[in-house]
C-alpha cells in the first residue's frame, strides 16, 4: 500500500461522540475531510446538526443524533441508526467527557459518580455496543479520548479535579485491556491523550501561566492539532498499532520536572 492508500478512509463510517464542539468537532472534521461519512452525536442536537451540515458541504454523508452517553438505550439507538443509514461502523471516537472542580477532600460522591459515568462507564457501553458490530465485521478502529491528566497527579492550582484525572487514568488502562481482548478480531483500540486545548471544558485556564511554563512547546493545542492523530488511528496507517496511548500535549508528559 502506498501512503495515500494507508491514510485513505473514503467511504468508511465513523461515529464521533461529543462531536458538536471542541475536540470532537475538530476530529469529526478531520475524518470527513479524509472522506469518511460521520455520525455526530451528543446531548445537544442543535450543535451536532451544525457540525453535520458543515461535513455534508465537504461532500460526505453525515447525520446528527441526540445521545446522552449515560443512557444505554440512546447509545443503542445511535448504533442502530448508523447501521441502518450506512451499513457499517468502521470508526468510533469516544470523545464525550466532563469534569468537576472541587478540592479532593470536599468532592461530593454524586459528582464523582457523574464524572465516572460520563468519562468511563459510557465509553465502556459504547465500546461494547459498537465492538460487537466490529467483531462481526472483522475490522474496526476505536479511539478513546483520554488526557495527560491520566498519567499522574495534578497541581490543584492548575486542575483541582481529582475525579477527572482518575477517570482518564482508568480509561487509559481500559483502552489497553480492551485492545488485547479485541485484537484477534482485527479490531484496534487506541487512545489519544490531549494536553491543554482551549475548549469549553478548559475555559478560564488559558490565563494560567503555569500551564505554558510546564509545556515545552510553549503553546496550547490548536484547532488542527488533533486532526492528524485522529486520522492516523482511524486509518490503515495504524493497522499494527493497538493498545497505544498517543500523547498530543506539546511535550508536557515527556518533560521531567
Amino acid at each position: 500500500m502506498n501512503i495515500q492508500e494507508l491514510f485513505n478512509i473514503k467511504g468508511k463510517t465513523a461515529i464521533v461522540t461529543g462531536g458538536g464542539r471542541g475536540l470532537g468537532e475538530q476530529m469529526a472534521l478531520a475524518l470527513a475531510e479524509a472522506g469518511a461519512n460521520v455520525v455526530v452525536c451528543s446531548r445537544k442536537l442543535e450543535a451536532c446538526q451544525e457540525v453535520s451540515d458543515r461535513l455534508v458541504n465537504l461532500g460526505v454523508r453525515s447525520m446528527a443524533l441526540a445521545c446522552d452517553v449515560q443512557n444505554l438505550d440512546e447509545i443503542n439507538f445511535v448504533v442502530q441508526k448508523t447501521l441502518e443509514e450506512f451499513g457499517s461502523i468502521d470508526i468510533l471516537v469516544n470523545n464525550s467527557g466532563t469534569g468537576w472542580v472541587a478540592p479532593a477532600l470536599e468532592m461530593k460522591p454524586d459528582k464523582w459518580d457523574f464524572v465516572m459515568d460520563v468519562n468511563l462507564k459510557s465509553i465502556f457501553l459504547f465500546c461494547q455496543a459498537v465492538g460487537k458490530v466490529m467483531v462481526e465485521q472483522g475490522s474496526g478502529k476505536i479511539i478513546n479520548i483520554a488526557s495527560v491528566t491520566g498519567f499522574g497527579g495534578q497541581d490543584p492550582k492548575i486542575m483541582d479535579t481529582i475525579c477527572y484525572s482518575t477517570s482518564k487514568g482508568a480509561l487509559i488502562n481500559f483502552t489497553k485491556d480492551l485492545a488485547v481482548k479485541l485484537a484477534p478480531s482485527n479490531v484496534h483500540v487506541n487512545a489519544i491523550a490531549p494536553g491543554f486545548f482551549p475548549t469549553k471544558m478548559t475555559k478560564g485556564m488559558e490565563d494560567n501561566d503555569k500551564i505554558l511554563d510546564r509545556t515545552p512547546m510553549g503553546r496550547y493545542g490548536s484547532e488542527f492539532d488533533m486532526k492528524g492523530p485522529a486520522l492516523f488511528l482511524a486509518s490503515s496507517a495504524s493497522d499494527y498499532v493497538t493498545g497505544h496511548v498517543l500523547l498530543v500535549d506539546g511535550g508536557l508528559v515527556a518533560q521531567v520536572v
